[in-house]
């Protein structure tokens, strides 16, 4: 047998192997796809009330203002046209080369065949003036109310980047490339991949972002030295092991968000905030929340803050001997702080010396982006979701954030999976991006009624423990940190809710990078820097960045700063399970790991 065709036979037997694999992959997705619970329709998209206005908003402006309407479409028009005519013209002169391409730099095109061959530059130019198009229609209804259009915007732009040619695989050069290079191997393994997430997620869809045998949770991340020293139905209490002989006399308390894992402060040694704070001198706890099922359906916002909050200031307290606590919220978990705080204020309570907030919305009358899902279309199905299971699942929860950045979270990791092929990075914070958490569902209702569309808490109307409290109720020192390209948590939004808070002692501080990133931000990395100010936090959030000063370099060593200072003298280092409380396990703790649908491990 000749080398051609030895080839041959090893291409054929390959093919044929291929071919058994995709049959028997196509078994596995019915199978997969017929355990798919029907989910409540309002969670699959917007209400047909969105395109009705837009459709409303753009019919008046045609009505109002013909003229500039036409011009728009003509534009369009000759733009593609024009286009379209030097392509063919090339083609006519047997010139293959594109014409000169406008197009703005987008990464989705980097591979050069976008730019050298005639077929996909023309597809990838008539994308782009399609897509200018239609970012133009929206911008001229001047009609829509502010919240519809950010909602107009928005949607417009998932439908624009859903449908790049990069998404589809007879229009994409990698995964055609790849392909041939492995006679259809990275098709079948990339159906692989698509079979192997839609039966993790019990029939839906939910692009894998990494590899879930690379991390273990307590071995390779979340590995910070310490111990549960409490435990009850809400929350497991973490109280870290000192690196210094002598730390700062008052307790840090942290209390992460409970959408997510608290580990995103403690993946491995070199960006671990938990360990930092600890080399730093200070006595460090921090909650690891339960991982809710349907038995948690009733618990609310007073549960968190009761057996929760005020629980875990009382079990430090009592750990440390010490009459008062430094506190930090971040995310909701810093909402759900303010409300403690402003409670405690109400009742006399003066537990908390100071507070310090991540990303923390308080003033909910502008939400930002996340906004678009704050609505009564997608809320009136989170709540009849809930209701039905007990819980808001993380499916939901992580769809939701994963749509704020469709193309990093979505599309792009999906065309690497399922049309090329390729296994999921091991890349520790999309891990942890990836171990999300349910929510109760009362509590999921509570929040999102009361505090997101309501704005209860800046309004004085949420209450807490029948209650109503107010921003104004916040009196102790406080430090705010936000970040200035945050999705979930805007920075205008949490300057506007700490200017209404009632304390005298505020510090704001605004980091360069995202919700994730401005926080987890080691100074050994030198990474993103942040904006500081003297001024009054007070009227708009652009004149106090206008007037601040841009530092280079992490702001964890300025909170620190500000922390020893609200942190009283040095003692002696506590060790946890030395004083009469008993240490429960070693940590990350049990909560942490625990089944994604109970508690047990």
């Amino acid at each position: 047998m000749t080398t051609d065709e030895n080839d041959a036979a090893l291409k054929l037997e390959r093919l044929q192997a291929n071919l058994s694999r995709v049959e028997e992959l196509t078994q596995r997705l019915m199978v997969a796809l017929s355990k798919r619970k029907q989910a409540d329709a309002a969670l699959a998209g917007p209400s047909s009330d969105v395109y009705i206005k837009a459709a409303a908003a753009y019919f008046a402006e045609m009505m109002q203002n013909p003229a500039k309407i036409l011009e728009r479409q003509v534009g369009y028009w000759g733009k593609t046209l024009k286009h379209y005519v030097e392509v063919q013209q090339k083609l006519v002169r047997g010139d293959l080369s594109p014409p000169d391409d406008p197009s703005p730099k987008d990464r989705r095109f980097s591979n050069p065949l976008w730019d050298t061959h005639p077929a996909f530059n023309y597809l990838k130019q008539q994308y782009m003036l399609n897509s200018e198009a239609m970012s133009d229609a929206v911008q001229d209804m001047e009609s829509l109310d502010p919240a519809d259009r950010r909602r107009v915007e928005y949607f417009t732009r998932q439908i624009v980047d859903m449908f790049s040619p990069t998404n589809f695989l007879g229009t994409n050069p990698d995964a055609l490339e790849k392909a041939v290079a492995t006679d259809g191997e990275s098709l079948v393994q990339g159906l692989e991949n698509l079979v192997r997430d839609i039966e993790a997620n019990n029939g839906d869809l939910l692009v894998t972002l990494a590899d879930k045998e690379a991390f273990k949770v307590g071995e390779n991340i979340a590995t910070s030295k310490g111990s549960v020293v409490y435990r009850n139905r809400m929350m497991e209490l973490i109280q870290y092991a000192p690196t210094t002989e002598n730390v700062f006399q008052t307790p840090i308390l942290i209390f992460p968000p409970w959408i997510n894992k608290f580990y995103i402060m403690d993946l491995k040694p070199a960006n671990s905030l938990i360990k930092w704070i600890v080399d730093q001198g200070f006595t460090l706890f921090v909650v690891s929340w339960v991982n809710p099922d349907s038995s948690y359906a009733d618990v609310g916002m007073d549960d968190y803050i009761r057996d929760g909050y005020m629980r875990a200031m009382a079990e430090v307290r009592r750990i440390t001997g010490e009459k008062q606590i430094n506190a930090v919220g971040y995310c909701i978990a810093g909402t759900t702080l303010s409300l403690t705080l402003a409670h405690l204020q109400r009742v006399g309570d003066t537990s908390v010396k100071s507070a310090t907030f991540f990303t923390t919305l308080t003033d909910f009358s502008d939400p930002g982006e996340v906004g678009v899902f704050l609505e009564d279309d997608f809320v009136d199905g989170i709540e009849r979701q809930s209701a039905r299971d007990g819980i808001l699942s993380k499916f939901f929860m992580g769809r939701t954030f994963s749509f704020l950045r469709s193309n990093d979270l979505i599309y792009q990791p999906a065309i690497k999976s399922y049309m090329m092929g390729e296994a999921p990075p091991a890349f520790d914070l999309l891990y942890w991006n990836g171990d999300g958490t349910n929510l109760p569902a009362r509590m999921a209702v509570e929040y999102l009624r009361g505090l997101c569309q309501q704005d209860g808490l800046a309004k004085g109307t949420f209450p807490v423990f029948g209650e109503p409290v107010s921003l104004s109720e916040v009196k102790v020192p406080l430090c705010s940190i936000a970040c200035e390209t945050d999705h979930i948590a805007h920075w205008r939004g949490c300057f506007n809710g700490v200017s209404q808070m009632g304390s005298k002692d505020k510090t704001f501080i605004l980091s360069e990078s995202g919700h994730i990133a401005g926080i987890i931000n080691p100074p050994s990395k030198d990474k993103y820097g942040h904006y500081t100010s003297d001024a009054e936090i007070a009227g708009a959030p652009e004149d106090w960045k206008e007037g601040a000063t841009f530092n280079k370099g992490s702001w964890w060593p300025r909170w620190a700063d500000w922390l020893k200072k609200q942190s009283g003298k040095q003692i002696a280092a506590r060790i946890p399970g030395e004083s009469t409380n008993p240490v429960l396990c070693p940590a990350p703790g049990t909560y942490v790991v625990a089944k994604p649908d109970t508690t047990e491990v």
